[in-house]
């Protein structure tokens, strides 16, 4: 009966996936990227995701004009830059990505941006290299993750202790942009990395006062240096980072066996894509499913909002409770 139920579950999950087809659920990109000549004398920068985009607005302060290459509501892996967007980045002080990983179409044009006076940082440049047979999970397809992965997890920034490091980078680029405010620069990183920490040992509180120690993914799982960091393991049925990879059936029926023999209170999925397989499995299973955000890129709401990176870790924490078992 029980191998049964999950061959029913497994047909509805696949039926669903062939159903939709296999584009990723991106947003159009109808966000014109402004001139980024320098504005009322501010220091102007161009970040290609989220993360880098937040830490940049709070270092940076007053001082400087940020913008988010990736449009708001945009699946981050399937972005590229159009024409227009490569002319406006020519004329930008400072231009953050976050490694060929993640954003392979930039080592195509760093080298011009370089000659054109663009400042270009490579954020992954003292980020320690996280293989993805590091912390592959045990249902993932024998053939082996994608090429676009590079065979490095890009997603470095949701452990908040290479955030810290992302920061200094960014404090060092406005440095060398603008030494004359320096000071400046230096005591907003400051405050940005105590937040960090903090975050760091609110995160750790929880993983000690869990039943569990595995996180449960129904959508391409982001946060291998999180889980790494913080001893955790996980489950998905996605190999690799593609918006259009689909779980195989092996993996589906794994993750759920798991999901049967652990009492597993929730399922995760990720923001800004249709939770098809993490939707049938919970409604099939009884468990709640719920956003494990990856901070790649925002809702034009979240945006507008002003929620930050750290808000968006925090709410992932307060759902990990959950996922976990956290009993203070």
């Amino acid at each position: 009966m029980k191998s049964m139920k999950i061959l029913i579950i497994m047909i509805a999950v696949l039926t669903l996936i062939f159903a939709g087809g296999c584009e990723a659920d991106t947003a159009t990109n109808e966000q014109e990227l402004v001139n980024h000549e320098t504005v009322d004398g501010k220091i102007s920068i161009t970040a290609t995701l989220f993360p880098q985009y937040d830490f940049a607005r709070e270092i940076g302060g007053e001082l400087v004009e940020v913008t988010l290459l990736l449009p708001p509501g945009m699946e981050a892996h399937s972005f590229e830059p159009t024409p227009k967007d490569i002319v406006s980045l020519s004329k930008t002080d400072i231009f953050l990505y976050t490694g060929e990983a993640m954003e392979p179409w930039a080592a195509n044009i760093v080298e011009n941006l370089k000659s054109q006076g663009v400042l270009v940082v490579d954020l992954s440049e003292d980020i320690p290299a996280l293989k993805l047979d590091d912390h592959v999970n045990d249902q993932g397809d024998e053939d082996g993750h994608e090429d676009g992965d590079h065979g490095v997890d890009p997603h470095y920034w949701t452990d908040p202790n290479m955030a810290v490091i992302m920061a200094d980078s960014i404090n060092t680029a406005l440095h060398e942009e603008d030494p004359e405010n320096s000071a400046y620069y230096t005591e907003n990183t400051e405050i940005l990395k105590e937040k960090l920490i903090k975050l760091d040992q609110d995160i750790r509180d929880v993983v000690d006062h869990s039943k569990s120690n595995t996180i449960l993914s129904g959508g391409h799982f982001a946060f291998g240096y999180f889980a790494h960091r913080y001893g955790l393991e996980h489950m998905s049925p996605y190999e690799g980072f593609s918006p259009n990879s689909e779980p195989s059936p092996k993996s589906i029926a794994s993750l759920m066996e798991t999901i049967a023999s652990t009492n597993a209170q929730a399922i995760f999925y990720e923001e800004l894509a249709d939770p098809k397989v993490a939707r049938v499995i919970a409604e099939e299973t009884g468990i709640q499913i719920l956003l494990l955000h990856g901070v790649h890129n925002v809702s034009i709401d979240d945006l507008e909002s002003g929620k930050g990176y750290i808000d968006f870790m925090y709410e992932n924490l307060e759902n990990l409770k959950i996922g976990l078992g956290y009993d203070e």
